[in-house]
């Protein structure tokens, strides 16, 4: 239910474009989805927001919310029967800590913290061997290698088993995103 607008999908996150379709579940089960699109930064905290929802739906006397759609919200923050709080601390983070929080929790730890994505975030590449090749230089590894036998090393393999060990290597938009365990 929860999908990307995909004329959205590979643009950057923009204030704007973080909104919520909400109904009730009480017009849902009577066969209408009645509701309607809320910028959520048109909302300081969840509380102003539900109080917004509340007074779309003041026609039910006691509205149960159900988050139908959403557009740019990273995945754990919403589900079609909650929201969480920590979202607007998201929407004042800059474009790339949104994108970067974004990745990490869809495909690394759903609910890990900006803190956590940024201590993990080892950098975006051409691919997992290009990563490879980059740390075993950065960390000198390579240097321990003679010259002559370097031409040698099977970099796609040791990336495969630093994925075994802990390692995330997430693809979006040609990038290859790396992220320590």
């Amino acid at each position: 239910m929860s999908q990307q607008d995909p004329a959205r999908a590979g643009r950057k996150t923009e204030k704007s474009d973080s909104r919520v379709y909400v109904g009730t579940y009480g017009k849902y089960n009577s066969g209408s989805i009645k509701g309607s699109w809320l910028n959520l930064t048109d909302y300081a905290d969840r509380e102003e927001f539900l109080a917004a929802c509340a007074d779309l739906h003041k026609d039910e006397h006691d509205p149960e919310f159900m988050f139908q759609d959403h557009v740019n919200i990273p995945d754990g923050m919403i589900s079609e029967s909650s929201i969480e709080a920590e979202l607007w601390e998201w929407l004042a983070l800059d474009d790339a800590d949104k994108e970067l929080l974004a990745v990490y929790r869809k495909d690394v730890d759903q609910t890990g913290t900006l803190e956590q994505a940024r201590d993990a975030f080892m950098g975006t590449f051409e691919s997992e061997e290009d990563w490879a090749e980059s740390y075993l230089d950065d960390t000198g590894l390579i240097k321990e290698v003679p010259e002559s036998l370097r031409v040698y090393i099977d970099y796609e393999r040791y990336a495969r088993d630093a994925g075994f060990n802990g390692m995330s290597f997430v693809q979006r938009d040609g990038k290859t995103w790396v992220f320590s365990s």
